[in-house]
């Protein structure tokens, strides 16, 4: 590592401020910062030559890290997560390329980012596992379970949410909806891509298989982040990737930014392929009450041709993944098999936190979306 980290105990907070509470911080000029030193030339000599220049980002994200995930029996402060999460996201989504200025990547393999990433990673990922009973499921039959979980997560209990989405959400809800769940919708499946160079087998070419689908077998047109874009401007919203990124809560940052860490870490393929299991096989029901909601609202094929052909692929998908990728898996490595279960439930808990946000969101919006229009 580089000086300016050598010089840290990583094991400590800054020493240079300190904030006990969250009005304390400004959050927001903290990220703005932060997102001046990403456009830095050389930014690891420049902070190993001046780490003044961190010293405020630091302490925030130290202050932060406390307020978040302090105490695992705690929700943590949502301004605290919220900045953290925004962090992380802007780090890791220097791991794709989105066909933009290439001078945006001039600090992807930077040390330093490397170090804030760990850093936040190592608290959150922590406090996420303080969620689930861990032990519990260290302890369950992985097939049983994951055949258990099927049947069960195919289709679900309509709940309170489900049922605002199906008999209440109005238009300007729906564009909403559309605004905020772009951030994954306009890039979707692009993480799911880090996970399959390797050695080839039967698991790794179901794999492809599943990807080459959400790609549209290569074909532009039928791309499912192409549909996506088409509901979107159908109803007037721009189609720009990240163009909403404002209006992301932080529950939805983190189910993007823990798919980030396990597509990038390959001891954590077995949890991933948990999570992408329990994906795919609830996809159908939520994509039937987006679905049922666009219907209601009169809206053409454009505006709703996205979720039939989800719920078309995503019921090969679900079943593709428990009986060709998770059960495999878990008769291949059985020691660890555990860990795809572990995948399946974590994904499930922030998949579920992040639709209830989002949910809040559009339940509490105080004015509609500006409109866009093309020429």
């Amino acid at each position: 590592m580089f000086a300016a980290v050598n010089n840290r105990d990583l094991g400590k907070d800054s020493p240079s401020r300190s904030f006990s509470t969250p009005e304390a911080i400004d959050f927001r000029a903290v990220e703005s910062d932060f997102i001046d030193l990403l456009k830095l030339e050389n930014l690891d000599q420049q902070v190993s030559q001046s780490p003044q220049r961190v010293e405020a980002l630091e302490a925030a994200i130290a202050a932060a890290l406390s307020m978040a995930y302090g105490d695992t029996s705690e929700p943590g402060e949502a301004s605290a997560h919220r900045f953290l999460q925004r962090i992380l996201y802007r780090i890791n989504r220097l791991n794709l390329f989105w066909y933009d200025d290439l001078q945006h990547y001039k600090n992807e393999r930077s040390l330093y980012l490397q170090w804030l990433r760990d850093r936040i990673e190592s608290a959150w990922q922590a406090w996420e596992l303080g969620q689930l009973d861990v032990e519990n499921l260290k302890q369950q039959d992985v097939q049983q379970t994951l055949s258990d979980w099927y049947e069960a997560d195919l289709n679900p209990p309509i709940t309170e949410n489900r049922r605002f989405l199906r008999e209440d959400l109005d238009r300007e809800g729906y564009r909403r909806l559309l605004a905020i769940t772009s951030l994954d919708g306009l890039v979707e499946a692009s993480r799911m891509s880090r996970i399959l160079g390797g050695a080839s087998n039967e698991v790794q070419a179901m794999l492809i298989r599943v990807l080459m689908e959400e790609y549209g077998n290569g074909r532009l047109a039928r791309k499912h982040s192409t549909f996506f874009a088409k509901m979107m401007a159908e109803m007037d919203l721009d189609t720009t990737p990240e163009g909403y990124f404002d209006l992301a809560p932080w529950q939805l940052l983190a189910s993007i930014n823990h798919n980030f860490l396990l597509t990038e870490c390959k001891q954590h393929f077995l949890r991933y392929n948990g999570g992408l299991t329990y994906f795919e096989i609830v996809g159908p029901s939520i994509y039937t009450d987006y679905l049922m909601a666009a219907q209601r609202l009169n809206l053409s094929e454009e505006s709703s041709g996205y979720w039939e052909l989800h719920i078309r692929e995503d019921e090969r998908h679900g079943l593709w993944m428990l009986q060709d990728v998770a059960l495999p898996l878990a008769a291949q490595y059985p020691k660890q098999a555990w860990e795809i279960v572990l995948g399946y439930a974590q994904e499930k808990l922030i998949g579920e936190r992040a639709g209830q946000a989002i949910i809040q969101q559009i339940q509490q919006a105080p004015t509609p979306l500006p409109r866009v229009y093309s020429a």
